[in-house]
């Protein structure tokens, strides 16, 4: 891979934008022995979340702040684990001392949703029942059980009320369920390169992403054993998606039709761009389980609110405050879907905003460093 920096969901900036950075931060586990119910069926017996928290909660807990992660993101969202990590967490270009989600001020808050492989309950997590990893047997799963489980985490610190919550992607669909499902314990939102529903354009790229995958013959139904899953079809899978989170221009400007240096017309990678996505998808079956890429997938595509907003459901007056973050280039979350959201709450009698980054990132604008996004988010946030 020859150097065109360009960050993905997971890639993000091995530098932030500030000077100012967390010291080192760690994590932990929320565990509950309970049984969770879910929306669409079933239950989990036991329940794990991890999470990580930035900077101190006030003795009134009146400054805590939800940053929920996008797709096949995780909890640590800001700092390092070590000094000589080389990538901070994924938005520790936002959130630290002086940043614009500033721990100095606020206490902020990142967990890793149910069904993910990051140490929160998922497929790969032992099956108390069998004692045996859930794998292909893991529930479906909807956003609003990743976000039910989310609240267990806030009410376990003795959070009362959120501050705000603030996501990008589906990340920003969770803000809107906070919103929707629990007014009265969040002061505001802040949604960023999302909308009220899953695209039909969005559901087809999910759809062949997960057709990657399980085609691939190490499917196996789901029952793979650690280290001999379907790594070549979720590589596949993920460059497709990553192709969905830059634009036209990105492509352009990043790569261009440069070829890999030394490479011959037969070579099956031969532009910059090929290596690239290459790249991308071997990393990312490093780090992340095929089962969890299905299962969080289908809760995205299932996310659908149009209707609520429609019947004035959504949004209620005296709720919280909503600003709605665009991005000029993204065309998996258009623009004109972040203005609907600002008319569904308006609509409402909510205090709403939009806000438009001109970019030509894409989707993964929202990961990048913006002097403009800093400066309102900052504002909004109070």
């Amino acid at each position: 891979m020859t150097g065109f920096p360009c960050y993905d969901m997971f890639d993000s900036p091995t530098k932030s934008s500030s000077s100012h950075s967390l010291g080192p931060t760690q994590y932990h586990d929320f565990i509950s022995s309970q049984p969770f119910a879910l929306e669409l069926g079933g239950e989990l017996p036991q329940l794990t979340l991890r999470y990580e928290t930035y900077g101190t909660l006030l003795p009134d807990k009146s400054n805590a702040i939800l940053v929920p992660h996008a797709l096949s993101g995780d909890h640590h969202v800001a700092g390092r684990y070590h000094p000589d990590d080389p990538k901070p967490g994924w938005w520790d270009g936002f959130v630290g001392p002086g940043k614009a989600i500033d721990t100095d001020r606020f206490f902020v808050i990142g967990i890793n949703c149910i069904g993910g492989c990051r140490g929160s309950t998922g497929p790969l997590s032992t099956d108390p029942r069998t004692g045996k990893p859930y794998g292909g047997f893991f529930p479906e799963i909807t956003l609003g059980d990743i976000v039910r489980a989310q609240r267990l985490v806030i009410r376990h610190l003795g959070i009362p009320r959120l501050h705000a919550v603030v996501g990008g992607s589906m990340g920003g669909m969770q803000a809107l369920l906070w919103s929707a499902d629990y007014p009265d314990e969040v002061g505001r939102i802040a949604v960023l390169a999302a909308g009220l529903s899953q695209s039909p354009m969005a559901i087809a790229l999910n759809a062949v992403s997960r057709a990657c995958v399980e085609s691939d013959p190490q499917w196996r139904g789901g029952h793979y054993l650690p280290g001999e899953g379907p790594q070549t079809g979720l590589a596949i899978g993920r460059q497709i998606a990553h192709i969905s989170y830059l634009s036209s221009a990105a492509f352009d400007q990043k790569f261009g039709r440069a070829r890999v240096p030394g490479a011959q017309p037969k070579d099956s990678v031969y532009w910059q761009v090929e290596s690239y996505l290459q790249h991308q998808g071997e990393s990312f079956v490093k780090r992340f389980d095929a089962n969890s890429w299905l299962r969080i997938t289908r809760a995205v595509d299932r996310f659908d609110l149009t209707s609520r907003a429609a019947a004035g459901r959504l949004f209620r007056a005296g709720g919280p405050d909503v600003l709605a973050i665009g991005f000029s280039s993204d065309w998996l979350y258009p623009t004109s879907e972040l203005r609907m959201v600002v008319a569904a709450a308006t609509a409402a009698g909510v205090n709403a905003a939009y806000h438009e980054v001109v970019t030509d990132a894409g989707h993964d604008g929202f990961l990048l460093p913006d002097t403009g996004l800093s400066v309102r988010l900052r504002a909004f946030l109070g």
